[in-house]
């Protein structure tokens, strides 16, 4: 675990090898207990792309899937 502390001026640095692994721009998330940051990729296409790049489905099955999923959950 790494620490980070804010300068006078209220900024944050983060360590080089969290900034080498995870990059340079972050979401906040204020959470109840704190804050967490979820890195912003370069590309956020691209990212997505590579993320569903082995997926068969159309995006309309998907959620046609996550429709009948909640519905189930919720006791239809």
């Amino acid at each position: 675990m790494s620490e980070a502390t804010l300068d006078g001026r209220g900024r944050l640095t983060l360590p080089k090898e969290i900034r080498e692994r995870y990059g340079e721009h972050y979401h906040i998330v204020q959470l109840h207990d704190g804050i967490k940051l979820i890195p912003i990729e370069d590309d956020p296409l691209d990212a997505l792309r590579s993320e569903f790049a082995d997926v068969e489905k159309t995006a309309e099955e998907l959620r046609q899937e996550a429709r009948n999923a909640a519905l189930d959950e919720a006791g239809r």
